[in-house]
């Protein structure tokens, strides 16, 4: 009894993910309304914010409990296609919608170029479920990095208003098909805290605060284009 309990809290932290991201797809579609102080979007990038956290308790508790399993590794891929995938593209597809015609409940079709990428992120994860060289770095951008890119250019449009449906629709396909990309990036996992072996992963980290402290959300955008950056220039495994 007290082994199955232990083996159903990673697979209860994920579901616990999976909520939070269709919670999030949601409040998506409440994109001008106002919850309290918060309009609907950024009530969707808070589920987010704690699908993202789930998702990295899921994975830890595995560890400490010793309690992996394969139906825990679909669980956690179908969960972040959702979370990850379908509602920072819905997100999006408002907001394309929002500034080309002043209300995300009219729709444009340059929106459309959102849903493209829930389809790579499927793709991507299908792809990482069957890679056994995806065991201490990614080949391709993750999705809940993907996610925090979104997160941060959305919230970047809304501060400065610089909205171009042909720079979005680039930037839409460049993101996506780095997901399904060959490039190799270092994983943000830490195996233990000595600096020199993390030296990276806490260089994200510091750059990731600075960017939030000088450019508010917005500065997810630019952690995660350091994150490719940095992987692409150190090529390393670890």
């Amino acid at each position: 009894m007290l082994t199955r309990v232990k083996n159903s809290i990673p697979n209860t932290i994920t579901c616990l993910n999976l909520l939070s991201g269709a919670i999030a797809c949601i409040f998506a579609f409440h994109y001008n309304e106002t919850f309290g102080s918060l309009v609907g979007y950024q009530w969707a990038f808070i589920c987010i914010g704690a699908a993202a956290l789930f998702d990295f308790c899921d994975g830890a508790s595995a560890r400490l409990l010793h309690a992996y399993s394969d139906l825990g590794k679909e669980l956690d891929s179908l969960s972040d296609l959702v979370s990850f995938g379908l509602a920072p593209s819905l997100i999006l597809f408002n907001t394309i919608n929002y500034f080309n015609t002043g209300s995300a409940s009219e729709i444009t079709p340059w929106a459309f170029a959102a849903l493209f990428i829930p389809v790579m992120g499927a793709l991507r994860l299908a792809k990482f479920n069957i890679d056994t060289r995806q065991t201490t770095s990614f080949i391709g951008l993750p999705i809940p990095a993907c996610a925090i890119f979104w997160i941060g250019l959305v919230g970047w449009l809304h501060r400065t208003e610089a909205f171009n449906n042909y720079i979005v629709a680039a930037i839409i396909i460049l993101m996506a098909l780095m997901m399904v990309s060959g490039v190799r990036m270092f994983s943000l996992k830490f195996k233990n805290f000595q600096f020199r072996e993390n030296f990276r992963r806490y260089m994200l980290i510091l750059a990731a605060v600075l960017f939030v402290i000088s450019e508010g959300i917005s500065g997810l955008a630019w952690t995660i284009i350091f994150y490719i950056l940095v992987s692409a220039v150190t090529r390393k495994d670890a």
